[in-house]
Order: C-alpha cells, then structure tokens, then sequence
C-alpha cells in the first residue's frame, strides 16, 4: 500500500520515506515514517497540554474560544486539504501542522514575550524554537533516546516554520551550536509541505479568530465593510438575518473566507511553481523563493485583517486584562522558581547546570490554568 502511495505522489512532494532520523529505529510495515512522526505529536504530553493553552483568550474565559490544541487541529484539515490537492505528502503537511505550536507558552503570546524578558540574559526564549527543544529534548518516552526522534524532513520543516534561517545566533543560544549535527541546511528553501503547513497557519488563526471575536462581541459585522475581500463576502450573508441567526451567518462567513484564501493559495501557488520553473523536489530546496503564497489581493486582505484583529482584539481591553495578568503570573513564576528551583523541578533529573533554560522550559510547558494555580499558591 505505501509504495502505491509513493509512486503516486508529484515530483514535488517529500517523499514517503524518509531521508532518516538522529537515531535508528526498526521500520514499520503498518505505518510510513512520516505516520510515525504525526502519531508521536499527538501521543505526547506537550501535545495533549495545548488544551489549556491560550489562543487569544485565556483558557479560563469560556469553552468555546479556540486554544490551541483546537488551532493546530484546524491547520492540520487545511494543511492536508492542501496537500492533497498539490498531490503531496500529506502526512508530513499534518505532521508539521500538529507540532508547529508546541513550544508556546501559557498565556499565548504575551507569555511568550514575559518569558523571553526573564530569559533575557541566560540566551532568550521563542516559541519556535522552543517547538525544538520539545521534540529533541523534553519528551521522554523512549529508552534509547530523549525527544521524540521525527524525521529529518519534519525537523528541517518545524525550523523553517517562517522559512529558511540566515542567522543562527538564537538557535545557537537556545539549543547549543551545531545542535543538529549539520543534518540541516538552514540556509535552504522548505518543502511545500512546510509552506503549506505555514500558510495554513496564517488561514486558520486570520479566520478563527476573526469569529472568536466577533462571537464575543469585541466587533461587530458592519466593523469589517471596509475590509477587501471580506466586503464582498459580508454583504452577500449580511442580507440573510431575518432568516437565519447571526451565530450561523457568522460561521457561513467564516467558511467562505476560509475558501476563499485557500482557492488563492492553490491558484497563486500554480503560477509560482510555473514562474520559477519548479520541476521537482531539488528546485524547491534551491529556490530563493517562497512557492506557496498568496496573490497580491489576498496579501493585502492578510494585512488589512492582521491590522483590524491587532486593534480591536488583540489589545483590546477585555483582553488585554487576561494577558496581563498572564505577563504578571509569568514574570512572579519566574523570580520564585529560581530563587528557590528544588523546591520546584527534580534538579537530579537534569544534567543541564543552566538552570535558568531549565526553569524556562518547566514555565514554557505549563497549561494557563497550572500557572494561574501555581501563582496563588506562591504570591
């Protein structure tokens, strides 16, 4: 079955077996490599915490807001959708799509930015890299080795989430030099399965949080009008509400938007790998080029929306008093741990005598209601 798979995927695509991992294993006949790699995100514990980690609101503000487990869930479905359309290697696009956020931080991005401020002289923290740390590092459930072992094509993607790396100073800092054994080429392109992956990223949270906001009435509807793209859409559905409710306008709003960048993609993506003359998977590694994009209007749309979900979301003050109190629980979380760290972590378990990253990575994997708990207990 798996190299029927293989014979039937594009000259683009990474192929079903994979170039090898850091450390060898016994192959499976029941599932391929990159199959292991996805089974092994989601069996992991930093996987199953993204539960209770922040989106844009605190986990404790309501049921139905995304988190993060629910938003790396939804860039999976388009990453594949992609993926399959192009005729790629699906499993490493979902693969790359479960993982890309499991080194966030509780408290979303404003944990992420009070933790780098503690990190500040012991090397810094980010959230990607520290995705890294978790699947090299931190999950330990085999004898033989630390982390979970992926493939090289699902760590050289994981890196180039933002794609490829010229400067190495925070790699270096947070993980060591030559932490991957010059396995990876930094300064090449990612597959399209990774741009994809990324892409898809930008779809999901442009889209979902678009709807979380407006289902907590932090916006309105009429707010978006002057919106490209999103006008269009609004005016067509807007008429609808004599008839339906809001809720269901909204949600069909939310899914048009989502068809319609993802169309942009596929047809903008066409024209690229027909511009730069890609013709297999050696053109992509060498292109100077990012393949998967979005069209000149949809890039505009993405910044438009990015700029509109900033002001009125983002930094607005319903949620802004959650994320501060999330900097505030980070930053006292911090202090208390390092002054007192036994009291804490099982130092024995580490050889590591940094005891800062160490601190930083107990921090970095904690759910938000874990931290909030831990911040009363010790305030």
């Amino acid at each position: 079955m798996q190299k029927k798979t293989m014979s039937n995927l594009s000259k683009l695509a990474v192929p079903i077996q994979s170039k090898g991992r850091f450390f060898k294993e016994i192959k499976t006949n029941l599932r391929n490599d990159f199959q292991r790699d996805r089974d092994r995100i989601i069996h992991s514990t930093a996987f199953r915490r993204l539960k209770h980690k922040t989106q844009v609101f605190v986990n404790t503000s309501g049921d139905h807001f995304r988190t993060r487990i629910t938003h790396s869930l939804e860039v999976s479905q388009i990453a594949r959708t992609l993926a399959k359309f192009f005729n790629l290697n699906e499993d490493l696009s979902e693969t790359l799509s479960l993982a890309h956020d499991l080194g966030h931080t509780p408290f979303g991005h404003a944990g992420e930015e009070s933790l780098n401020i503690c990190m500040k002289n012991y090397g810094g923290f980010d959230h990607n890299i520290q995705t890294l740390r978790v699947i090299t590092l931190l999950e330990n459930r085999y004898y033989k080795f630390k982390g979970l072992n992926l493939s090289f094509e699902t760590i050289d993607g994981l890196i180039k989430h933002n794609g490829p790396v010229k400067n190495l100073t925070k790699f270096n800092r947070i993980l060591g030099k030559n932490f991957f054994k010059k396995k990876i080429k930094f300064s090449l392109n990612s597959s399209l399965e990774a741009q994809l992956a990324s892409i898809s990223d930008d779809i999901a949270y442009n889209s979902h949080d678009l709807e979380d906001g407006l289902k907590s009435n932090l916006f309105k509807l009429k707010d978006l009008k002057k919106i490209p793209v999103l006008d269009k859409i609004i005016i067509k559905h807007i008429k609808k509400t004599k008839k339906y409710s809001i809720d269901l306008i909204i949600r069909q709003i939310i899914r048009e938007i989502i068809n319609e960048m993802v169309s942009d993609v596929i047809l903008t993506t066409h024209k690229n790998i027909k511009k730069y003359k890609i013709k297999n998977l050696n053109d992509i590694y060498n292109t100077k080029f990012q393949l998967v994009t979005f069209s000149n209007k949809m890039k505009i749309f993405d910044i438009k929306i990015k700029k509109f979900l900033r002001q009125k979301m983002y930094f607005h003050k319903k949620v802004n008093s959650k994320t501060n109190y999330g900097r505030k629980v980070i930053t006292k979380l911090f202090k208390s741990i390092r002054r007192n760290p036994k009291k804490f972590i099982d130092i024995k378990k580490y050889n590591n005598s940094n005891f800062e990253r160490i601190i930083c990575d107990y921090i970095a994997g904690m759910t938000d209601r874990y931290a909030i708990n831990l911040y009363n207990q010790i305030k």
